[in-house]
């Protein structure tokens, strides 16, 4: 018989009823399944669509620029944008300033690709808006609070 120490199902309970971790994820989970629904009909995924709108801007962005806005480390960044480039909605360049960089930047199939979501997206995100108390708004404000703002240009935000 071994000595290891157990946590009490106690414990379990109280984890699994309290932790904002595991309902945060949860959460995201759940968020993430109505989005790819929504955009099945297009091939695309929730991630894909944040990627893309992320890349809707005047110029090209750095690849750390996105993927600090994202919120996701560069390997997982380049992980996401090889389907999308494959698909021909992406392209990715050599900063011409720095060739250590790279910009990235929606072709005409990913504008196209984004214009046909967006009011989808739109449609989505009123439904989800009505089901919450206060409109998303305190929710927005509360997650806000944990996670440190990424400063872009407005024209570039996400």
């Amino acid at each position: 018989m071994s000595n290891a120490q157990t946590v009490p199902l106690q414990t379990t309970i109280h984890v699994r009823d309290t932790c904002l971790c595991l309902h945060v994820q949860r959460a995201a989970r759940a968020l993430a399944r109505r989005f790819d629904e929504a955009f099945r009909s297009l091939d695309l995924t929730s991630g894909q669509f944040s990627l893309l709108m992320s890349l809707n801007r005047p110029s090209p962005p750095k690849m750390r620029e996105v993927a600090s806005l994202l919120a996701m480390d560069r390997t997982t960044l380049t992980a996401a944008l090889k389907p999308l480039e494959r698909r021909g909605l992406v392209s990715i360049a050599v900063d011409p300033k720095d060739r250590r960089s790279r910009l990235l930047s929606l072709t005409l199939a990913g504008h196209r690709l984004l214009a046909a979501a967006a009011p989808i997206w739109l449609r989505t995100h009123a439904q989800l808006e009505s089901q919450l108390a206060g409109g998303g708004d305190s929710l927005r404000k509360a997650l806000g609070e944990l996670y440190e703002p990424v400063t872009v240009e407005p024209e570039c935000a996400l």
